[in-house]
């Protein structure tokens, strides 16, 4: 018996791979007005300096503007909820980064109005940036063997700072110790720049921060950089180790990508992953985030969501056993 019109396009699509027979065009005309890029901390720091920089040269592949919007506020989650609760239409986009995606979830527990996981839709990865381990005068410690040794002998009392609670750095130094079987006490601050300053005039040891915030301070004497905390050493700074080096296995590195609000139609999400892929393969792009201290780090959205769900899972037992709580 001949199939029917309606039997033989069902044959077909049940014959395609998942997914394959729902793919649409992007909408004609898309997008018809600027995008929004909201990111979750104030202008002038490493990811307001990620996002303009992206927002630039996908603005020129897209035809139209990308305004970045600077939402700081309640540790990152102002800005999820900004996008989560925005149309999904793919004009609205998130900077995402380690803290608000993958740290918050299990930082702030029940008290978490929006997890990232439901809410949003990875689009691409964008960049990372390695931290830097940095000491003043309130150690002697010439490298990262001779700062665990003294952590050691002070059983708990030494301390160390970070930019705020569950801060990339305050993560970074609590793994650290962990990995180290060291106890430190952590001393917060509300940015890098006080904490930093904190360190250099002898007050606090040490604190892990980003390359870009202590390069003019490690330049002019008044910090030392002792590790790095990514997989390579830094161009900028040749002669200081990773901290693998020492503690084989240990990686941790500020990364950048993009979201959207979840249900987002999948012909504007990929039009919108392969524009910010293409622009990091551009070298104004790559000079632009080398500036700021940052390296093109492109992962399509897939490959994003499984590296945030990775995340997720490495970050919660070290929170957990350092005791770190939301402010």
């Amino acid at each position: 018996m001949p199939l029917s019109r309606r039997s033989l396009t069902l044959a077909l699509a049940a014959a395609l791979p998942a997914g394959a027979a729902l793919a649409q065009p992007v909408p004609a005309g898309w997008p018809d007005r600027p995008l929004r890029l909201v990111l979750p901390y104030t202008p002038g720091g490493g990811t307001d300096a990620v996002a303009r920089a992206l927002g630039a040269r996908l603005g020129a592949a897209l035809g139209q503007p990308v305004v970045v919007e600077n939402r700081p506020g309640a540790g990152g989650n102002l800005a999820t909820e900004t996008v989560a609760g925005a149309r999904p239409d793919g004009l609205t986009l998130l900077m995402g980064n380690q803290g608000p995606i993958s740290v918050n979830p299990t930082l702030f527990g029940r008290n978490l109005r929006t997890d990232p996981a439901t809410a949003l839709d990875p689009v691409a990865m964008v960049a990372e940036t390695p931290l830097v381990l940095v000491v003043g005068p309130a150690t002697r410690a010439a490298d990262l063997s001779a700062l665990i040794g003294e952590y050691r002998a002070a059983r708990g009392a030494m301390t160390y700072a970070s930019p705020g609670n569950g801060a990339a750095g305050h993560l970074a130094m609590a793994m650290l110790l962990q990995q180290a079987g060291v106890e430190a006490t952590h001393v917060p601050f509300r940015g890098a720049a006080p904490g930093l300053t904190d360190v250099a005039a002898g007050h606090i040891p040490a604190m892990i921060s980003t390359l870009p915030s202590v390069a003019g301070l490690v330049g002019g004497g008044a910090l030392r950089a002792l590790a790095v905390t990514g997989d390579r050493r830094v161009p900028s700074m040749p002669e200081v180790p990773v901290v693998a080096e020492t503690l084989p296995g240990y990686r941790v590195t500020a990364w950048y990508g993009i979201l959207v609000p979840h249900g987002t139609p999948e012909p504007v999400r990929a039009r919108l992953e392969e524009a910010i892929l293409a622009s990091l393969s551009t070298p104004e792009l790559a000079a632009s985030l080398e500036r700021e201290g940052a390296v093109p780090y492109p992962m399509t959205g897939e490959r994003f969501g499984r590296f945030i769900a990775d995340e997720r899972a490495r970050w919660a037992p070290v929170i957990r056993a350092a005791g770190i709580t939301a402010d």
